[in-house]
């Protein structure tokens, strides 16, 4: 069954990478069977935007190269939700918050927040580097305009637990990664993390972002 009409949801992904020695892992877990969209496939934690993260109350705002590098796809206040959508994400499916010590929120806490609040965390959007964006195909049962987000995950809240939605959740050399069953935008986005790993050119300096999408039968990769 085609659905070709279905129009792209806003989603964000965060790629969490670990540090030991000179050796990196990326947090990865895996879809379950019964899943419409990409069944059993190893993913980056992640999902699509909602009315909470727009009201969210970081620990710290987007950097500045970051928030406009994503504002060129969308405004500045989608921006902003895209990527407390990629922390609030992590955190249900993982368990894992990437926070820091934040202000109280003003009002009423939304539940999908409350776990942050009563730690007396925010999520931290300044740890947030934005590598990729890429829109699913047209004919999918599901339809994104993901934007893939990278963090070192030097400092974490909470410990691994899943959700449901991912399963064997694991830490992996990238390039163990790269062998395991996983959507073919997930190996192009470890191939450029791994790339972006290797360069040593500073990212507050960094001028455009990959862009992935289908256009006919041709994939296109350019920048924006």
């Amino acid at each position: 069954m085609k659905h070709s009409t279905i129009r792209p949801k806003d989603a964000a992904t965060l790629a969490l990478l670990r540090r030991s020695g000179t050796s990196v892992t990326v947090l990865m877990g895996q879809r379950g069977k019964e899943q419409v969209f990409m069944p059993e496939r190893y993913v980056f934690p992640g999902g699509g935007v909602e009315v909470c993260d727009r009201y969210v109350r970081p620990a710290a705002e987007l950097s500045k190269n970051v928030a406009e590098r994503l504002a060129r796809s969308c405004s500045l206040a989608r921006a902003r939700s895209l990527a407390a959508a990629a922390i609030r994400e992590t955190y249900e499916e993982t368990g894992l918050m990437l926070a820091t010590p934040g202000k109280p929120a003003r009002g009423k806490v939304r539940p999908e927040w409350q776990s942050f609040h009563d730690r007396g965390l925010a999520p931290a959007l300044d740890r947030l580097d934005y590598i990729f964006r890429a829109v699913t195909p047209p004919g999918r049962p599901r339809r994104f305009n993901a934007r893939f987000f990278m963090a070192f995950a030097d400092e974490l809240y909470g410990e691994i637990a899943s959700n449901g939605e991912l399963q064997n959740i694991a830490w992996v050399p990238i390039k163990e990664a790269l062998e395991m069953p996983i959507p073919y935008i997930t190996g192009v986005v470890l191939r450029e993390i791994d790339r972006l790993l290797a360069d040593t050119t500073p990212r507050d300096t960094i001028e455009s972002t990959p862009y992935f999408r289908r256009i006919g039968k041709k994939d296109v990769l350019k920048m924006e």
